[in-house]
């Protein structure tokens, strides 16, 4: 038997479409045909395994049939039938590139979900799309990759400034020398992003069902967390105030933490290092803050010393990493009534134990400064340290003259 360009098409294609059994019987039938070296033809003109071609003689001679247990073999993975596959979903996914309209990036502006890399894929590289697996098996593969769904967090400082390692350098050394110091107490303080009272989904999670209301109406009020803590023991103390953050807010809970709490705990402390950012209420050249720290040491006879962190270098603070706990603690609940913000703060834990809590009602006013000329006599009776002035700040009592 002759085998023509038109026949060896027709065999190929035949053997393609069929599975299994058939598929090995019919390329016996079709050696046979051939005569004598038929499988060996088969095997250089037609493309056919010759151990294959044995397999379908034997079940041909025989009449039975071998069962295929193909399952147990598993599926082939999708970079054996591709094999750039892998390259290619890497140079989409990677450098996220897209095309940008002004061509100074190659930015994508859409999503990059799985589905959208599968599009890539065809768009960029030209893969057809009866040849590419399913979006749900290349979520797998991006998983795979390296590169799984994430939470987008806030790790990346927006700038360095040319004071940044040296700020830290001071940070870090007035703090090692506060915690070795019998005599000092050093505090982390700031305050968390307002929460919204009401019945929000705050889009958390919960094992029991919580209904939430269908759109964000307007809050029935909104209540500011504002912490202290102890990096050395661990301690925290959260005053939670319903009216603004101000300066006067501030130093009043910090009086009112030192005279309650603090003063009577550790009555031989003699200096307080006050680790801070440098946020609008509280930073060193914000004139009523500056005056209400003075009055704080006047009043009660202790050194206070200002430490503040690099600009946008605020979650190197330590009472920062208090507000994820929080937030996690109270994740999925319906903070429907100030009451429930309060007994929330009060149940969460850090390092094993849960914080004194405060609520503060009174109402603060905005925007009090001291003048000029009252600024200027208030600078004579703190330091500042040469070169970082407005990041670190002492007022102690043996040098003040209180008449502003």
């Amino acid at each position: 038997m002759e085998l023509t360009e038109g026949s060896k098409t027709v065999f190929v294609e035949t053997a393609k479409a069929l599975k299994g059994g058939a598929r090995r019987i019919f390329m016996a039938r079709v050696v046979k045909s051939l005569g004598r070296g038929g499988a060996q033809r088969a095997e250089s003109e037609l493309g056919w395994n010759r151990g294959t071609i044995r397999k379908g003689q034997r079940e041909l001679e025989s009449g039975k049939v071998c069962a295929d247990n193909a399952s147990p073999r598993g599926r082939k993975r999708v970079e054996e039938r591709l094999p750039n596959l892998e390259r290619d979903i890497r140079a989409i996914v990677g450098p996220q590139s897209q095309i940008d309209p002004s061509f100074k990036t190659q930015r994508l502006y859409t999503r990059l979900s799985a589905a959208e890399v599968r599009q890539q894929l065809i768009e960029q590289k030209g893969y057809a799309d009866a040849d590419l697996p399913t979006a749900r098996t290349l979520s797998t593969k991006l998983n795979e990759y390296g590169y799984p769904l994430r939470k987008v967090a806030k790790s990346k400082p927006k700038k360095k400034g040319p004071k940044t390692d040296a700020i830290f350098d001071e940070v870090h050394r007035v703090n090692a020398a506060a915690d070795t110091a019998e005599d000092t107490l050093r505090i982390s303080m700031d305050a968390k992003a307002a929460v919204k009272i009401g019945e929000f989904s705050r889009k958390g999670y919960s094992r029991v069902a919580v209904a939430a209301a269908d759109h964000d109406f307007k809050a029935k009020a909104v209540v500011i967390p504002f912490g202290f803590l102890l990096p050395k023991l661990g301690d925290l103390f959260l005053y939670l105030s319903t009216s603004k953050v101000t300066s006067d807010f501030i130093v009043d809970s910090l009086e009112d933490l030192w005279s309650t709490i603090l003063h009577p705990r550790f009555p031989l402390v003699q200096t307080l290092v006050l680790n801070q950012d440098n946020g609008p209420e509280n930073h060193s050249r914000r004139t009523q803050f500056l005056r209400r720290i003075v009055e704080f040491v006047a009043k009660y006879q202790v050194t206070v010393r200002l430490a503040y962190y690099p600009p946008y270098h605020s979650k190197y603070n330590p009472i920062e990493h208090c507000w994820g706990s929080l937030e996690q603690h109270w994740n999925g609940t319906l903070l429907d009534e100030v009451q429930t913000v309060v007994k929330f703060a009060e149940s969460m834990l850090w390092k094993g134990m849960n914080p004194v809590v405060k609520l503060v009602t009174t109402v603060y006013e905005t925007g009090v400064r001291l003048t000029q000329a009252a600024m200027a006599q208030l600078e004579t009776q703190v330091n500042r340290l040469p070169s970082l002035e407005k990041w670190f700040v002492e007022i102690s009592p043996a040098t003040l003259v209180l008449d502003v």
